[in-house]
């Protein structure tokens, strides 16, 4: 089976059962600071997980583009990887255990042709919290999953949320596909990560809500939140044992193996993490990602970076990569229109390897390499462990690794603890006032395009509890004069008190009634538009945009809005920093 027919299956199934296809969302979360990627298919419907009407209703689907950081350093064997899809399925509040069990064992034995006798699956135990789930495993045992196939675990296996301290969450059943059927011993079970088991598909139960006081509350809408990797199904489904021999790798592979003259079998990590990295960078970069030393630019830039160093310990040309990202280009364009061939990973690529050679001149000084000064190299200059080993072996020098590890965990944990703040607020930070910024960026977009004319539309924005950060598109540097008048029509929309005011309609209807939409090939076949105008009387409203939320109810409740900063960000593109005040 094919990725592009795999893809087709699942979205003709749950069609077939009344869910409506929504787009995938962008890489760049365009509205949460908690996170830096999309890592998960539920991650952009947060606000209907929450209750918000969905436009589309109560059933959903769609594949997600993913990326996620945690995995970088685990690339390399037969299944890791950062950039993956995430085939989902939502019921918001709809159908939940009784009918998706049976639901799911119909699409991975009928539509996937998977061995129903070597499906297991496991659900929650139970604890203090919340009761063993037991309608789960009944529900398994009803479609013929015999009980020895069955197992129960607690919270760290089979449960999933909140995504921060507080918030939805609730038990999970997962489906385990027994690839290899060779048991490690006679307890060999689902969680036991002897490499038997492939993960095929989780059905999160979405029941309870955490609360500040760690008590867990029944949902008012339970919901079911369904996760099936692409990647490892696609694997699974064709007996093979080794994701990068898919259809989806298996072009980047060859390719590999005629730039750089080796065989895969023979160099499997280095072509695996050139394989991957450089299908995610041209991902990331087509939603808007560039390489720097910051955030989303960082991940990119070591993606690139690791790239290059596995390149040219292959023996290949760096800059044949750029032949690797085309094959990706053609194998993903047809699901993936967004990603188009550019000059920023070559320029990158070229930027990395001046760098390289700056960092060659650092080691010829270094008479004797310790594992601080390898640290260093790898820090500064991207020089991996291998590298400088293989050049002090040739200088009849031996590293002490043990020091290198100690560096490089300490590095670890300082990062940690930097991106703790980003990362605690959980999956979704819509909290109120990531939820003010969000309607101060509405504001904001209206007032500048009435002084700067309707040319200008949005580029990209970012929130945190701090500030926001809006791009947009303009060709010059704003005058101080400008900036004033922009910052004054916010304030004054501010203080107009206007309300929020929510509609459904079509796509064309919403443009027709004069709603900002600047991101055509993302929206569904239903849209949400927000408007702010005056809760009474009649004319135009201030701000009218298609969305999908948060937003306050009425702009009084915003404070007092002010510029910080206007900068460049590339050609035709500039950059507002503002902050709101109480």
């Amino acid at each position: 089976m094919t990725h592009l027919e795999l893809r087709q299956k699942f979205l003709d199934f749950w069609r077939k059962k009344k869910h409506k296809e929504i787009p995938s969302a962008s890489l760049v979360p365009e509205n949460d600071p908690s996170v830096l990627f999309t890592t998960a298919g539920m991650h952009p419907l947060v606000p209907y997980l929450l209750g918000q009407p969905h436009p589309l209703g109560k059933r959903l689907v769609d594949v997600q583009k993913c990326l996620r950081t945690n995995d970088i350093d685990e690339v390399g064997d037969a299944f890791h990887h950062t950039f993956f899809e995430m085939m989902g399925h939502w019921s918001l509040g709809d159908y939940f255990k009784k009918e998706v069990v049976p639901w799911s064992f119909e699409l991975l034995t009928k539509e996937f042709g998977l061995d129903p006798n070597r499906i297991w699956v496991t659900c929650f135990a139970g604890d203090g919290d919340a009761p063993k789930d037991e309608v789960s495993a009944g529900a398994w045992r009803k479609v013929g999953i015999p009980e020895e196939r069955i197992f129960f675990y607690g919270k760290s296996d089979n449960w999933w949320g909140p995504a921060g301290e507080t918030g939805p969450c609730g038990p999970d059943t997962e489906m385990f596909y027994d690839v290899t059927q060779k048991p490690c011993g006679p307890n060999c079970q689902p969680n036991c990560g002897c490499g038997r088991f492939s993960e095929l598909a989780n059905d999160v139960f979405m029941e309870y809500n955490k609360t500040a006081d760690k008590k867990f509350e029944k949902l008012t809408q339970p919901n079911v939140d369904n996760g099936t990797g692409l990647e490892r199904n696609l694997s699974v489904i064709n007996g093979l044992k080794d994701d990068y021999l898919t259809d989806l790798w298996l072009p980047a592979i060859k390719k590999i193996e005629e730039l750089s003259g080796k065989k895969y079998s023979e160099n499997l990590k280095p072509f695996r993490i050139i394989a991957d990295h450089i299908r995610a960078s041209i991902f990331a970069i087509a939603d808007g990602v560039t390489p720097s030393n910051k955030q989303q630019g960082y991940i990119l830039r070591r993606l690139i970076r690791r790239s290059v160093v596995q390149a040219k310990q292959l023996g290949l040309d760096p800059e044949k990569l750029n032949d690797i990202s085309d094959i990706y280009i053609e194998i993903m364009s047809p699901f993936y229109p967004e990603l188009k061939k550019n000059t920023v990973l070559m320029d990158e690529i070229v930027r990395f390897e001046k760098s390289l050679d700056k960092g060659l001149k650092e080691f010829e000084k270094i008479k004797a390499v310790t594992g601080k000064d390898a640290f260093d190299l790898f820090q500064t200059y991207g020089f991996p462990w291998e590298l400088t080993a293989e050049m002090a072996a040739k200088n009849g020098q031996k590293i002490n690794r043990e020091e290198f590890q100690r560096e490089f965990k300490n590095h670890q944990e300082r990062s940690r603890t930097a991106s703790a703040g980003m990362f605690k607020g959980g999956l979704a930070d819509h909290s109120e006032i990531v939820t003010k910024y969000h309607t101060a960026t509405h504001l904001l977009h209206a007032a500048l395009r009435q002084v700067l004319g309707n040319d200008v539309h949005q580029a990209g924005s970012n929130l945190t509890a701090e500030r926001l950060r809006f791009d947009f598109s303009f060709p010059r540097k704003l005058t101080d004069k400008e900036v004033e008048k922009v910052t004054q029509l916010v304030n004054e929309a501010i203080n107009g008190r206007l309300s929020q005011k929510i509609e459904v309609m079509t796509y064309d209807e919403a443009i027709k009634s004069g709603a900002l939409a600047f991101f055509k090939d993302k929206y569904q076949e239903k849209v949400t538009v927000y408007s702010f105008g005056p809760s009474t009387g009649s004319g135009s409203p201030f701000s009218r945009e298609i969305c999908g939320g948060p937003h306050v109810e009425n702009t009084k409740t915003l404070g007092t809005f002010k510029v910080i900063k206007e900068e460049a960000v590339s050609a035709g593109v500039r950059r507002i920093y503002g902050k709101i005040q109480n």
